[in-house]
């Protein structure tokens, strides 16, 4: 059981983002976005893979492949993917088609949205400057509330964070 204490003790957190799946966005955004309403000072550095969330425009796909663990909820019970179903031609896409219904049909936030509650909780959201070079990425494609940086931009917040997570 977390001790009030413990909340009240910690104060900044810095999140690393280094994928961009749709399963995988959202952790960080849903993480950070609850800190930043519990009053944490919260930093969020998107490199490589996770660099894109940052864009205006999201198009997120999704791949069952390498997550063993994946059930989706069909017909009363739950359907495991296997791995190997995940390599056949278009069964990544219906599989993002099945995710996204299943977040729309439950109610829950969209990454966009998310990434919305995010600007207005004053998080900070660092792109990666390396990861731009690298991948070619023009900065007016990401949003405007993206501030840009490197690794030592975000060690210096890292160096301060009470709590530090990698996704």
């Amino acid at each position: 059981m977390l001790d009030t204490q413990d909340i009240e003790n910690a104060k900044s957190m810095s999140i690393i983002v280094t994928k961009g799946s749709l399963d995988w966005a959202y952790p960080p955004f849903i993480l950070g976005t609850t800190a930043a309403a519990m009053d944490v000072d919260v930093t969020m550095f998107f490199t490589f893979y996770g660099l894109p969330l940052l864009k205006k425009d999201l198009n997120l796909k999704f791949t069952p492949l390498g997550n063993a663990a994946m059930e989706m909820p069909m017909m009363g019970g739950h359907m495991a993917m296997p791995n190997i179903v995940g390599m056949l031609p278009g069964v990544g896409a219906a599989a993002g088609t099945m995710m996204k219904n299943l977040i729309k049909k439950k109610g829950v936030a969209s990454i966009e949205e998310l990434r919305e509650a995010a600007v207005e909780s004053d998080v900070k959201m660092i792109g990666c400057q390396m990861t731009l070079d690298l991948f070619e990425y023009k900065a007016e494609d990401m949003i405007d509330e993206m501030e840009i940086g490197g690794a030592a931009t975000y060690m210096e917040k890292a160096l301060k964070s009470d709590v530090n997570l990698f996704i």
